[in-house]
């Protein structure tokens, strides 16, 4: 059973987090994995003449939603509702609210929220929808709230609001990741470490077809002048940033810009019978010697680890080792779907070597190394040769290992 959180968030107003624990979701987006679940977090201020409400939760928890916040407040009273991201995860309540608020609230996001409001749900939730433009100011119950676009973070309708007076960020998508964290903010570093990945993996399977716009898009508020003296960061899911608010953006940064782990190398690979993880022992046994460290998946007959947890290692590894099998003369389909993946949603300048095996007739190597040349990834090396590798072989892998290292570390680590 989802839980909800209700709490008061600042001593000297009153802003509310409500907060539904999706421990039923097995593929977000009906595209990723994730077992270990995902918030939606929604945000409730109560002002003197106004009341706020900060989007709203998936259309499945709806009716927990809609018990929590009438815990604070009388749907009726709700006066503004901000809209950062239509995504249904954050609107999918929408409706509902606004027909238990009897449609007086004032619906505040961009142009291209509107439009897919409308879309998503009928004219009737855009009667009274305020379109505001990027940097517009509103004075509401005697805030300022500042509105700013940050377009493909990760739909272009995506905005977030500044609360100027009390220097508070509501980001929505901006900032959130997966997992259920124990506690709603980032007081406990251990919640944080344990968290971060997820946030990583959310980045990347999430934004990472337009993961540019990441750093185009923080560089905007820091020039804005925002992100430096923020007091608090309220996403859309995930951790509330409190304690060190700035912290979520520089994660934000460095995934988006693909910035690297010293040493990490990322090892994916196929091996339906032996012959391919046999010659990634020879890769993992040379990248050992010189003192990298390999993060190793493999697709065999026992094993298949989702696409989004490999998605979520390739930002922080320097190189990448595709293992792959020569399957009906095309790349095996496995490794084929992780490629296209990858290349879409991780599409960083890291070097990849090509290891490859197959059995009557080659093929698949060159195939990815084809497709790597089209990428930013840079190309190192093939290797592909037929059934169990040979002494000839296994001196080819580790000479293109070598020559991986090199090309990942100009000054060498060996």
């Amino acid at each position: 059973m989802p839980k909800v959180w209700i709490e008061k968030l600042t001593e000297d107003m009153e802003l509310y987090l409500i907060r539904v624990d999706d421990d039923q979701i097995k593929y977000f987006e009906a595209a990723w994995d994730i077992p270990e679940g995902i918030t939606y977090n929604s945000y409730l201020l109560k002002l003197n003449d106004a009341v706020v409400l900060f989007d709203t939760v998936k259309k499945d928890y709806e009716d927990l939603f809609m018990d929590a916040l009438k815990k604070l407040v009388d749907p009726k009273e709700i006066t503004h509702i901000i809209v950062h991201h239509t995504e249904p995860d954050h609107s999918g309540a929408l409706p509902r609210v606004l027909e238990e608020n009897e449609y007086k609230a004032m619906v505040i996001g961009t142009q291209f929220a509107r439009n897919l409001l409308e879309g998503f749900y009928g004219k009737k939730v855009v009667e009274n929808f305020k379109v505001i433009k990027d940097g517009e100011e509103m004075k509401i119950g005697g805030k300022t709230f500042r509105f700013i676009t940050v377009p493909w973070l990760h739909w272009p309708d995506t905005m977030i609001t500044y609360l100027v007076e009390d220097k508070i960020i509501f980001s929505c998508d901006a900032g959130g990741g997966y997992s259920i964290p124990e506690t709603i903010d980032d007081s406990s570093e251990e919640v944080v470490e344990k968290y971060l990945p997820y946030v990583t993996k959310y980045i990347v399977t999430v934004i990472g077809h337009y993961h540019k716009y990441i750093v185009e898009n923080i560089r905007k508020l820091k020039e804005l002048g925002i992100v430096k003296d923020v007091k608090m960061i309220l996403p859309g899911h995930g951790l509330i940033w409190r304690r060190d608010p700035i912290r979520i953006f520089r994660h934000y940064e460095e995934v988006g810009a693909g910035r690297a782990e010293k040493g990490k190398v990322l090892v994916v690979y196929d091996s339906m019978y032996g012959f391919v993880e046999k010659r990634m022992d020879i890769v993992i046994d040379e990248l050992k010697k010189h003192g990298m460290k390999p993060v190793i998946y493999k697709y065999t007959d026992k094993v298949a680890p989702a696409v989004s947890d490999i998605l979520g290692e390739v930002p922080s590894a320097e190189a990448i080792v595709i293992g792959v099998s020569t399957y009906e003369a095309d790349i095996h389909p496995r490794i084929r779907y992780l490629l296209y993946e990858i290349i879409d949603k991780a599409n960083y300048e890291k070097p990849v070597l090509i290891v490859g095996a197959f059995g009557w007739g080659g093929g698949a190597g060159k195939k990815i190394e084809s497709m790597i040349t089209r990428s930013k990834f840079d190309h190192v090396m093939t290797v592909e040769s037929k059934g169990a590798p040979s002494a000839e072989d296994e001196e080819k892998i580790r000479d293109a290992v070598r020559e991986l290292i090199q090309r990942s570390l100009p000054t060498g680590n060996t």
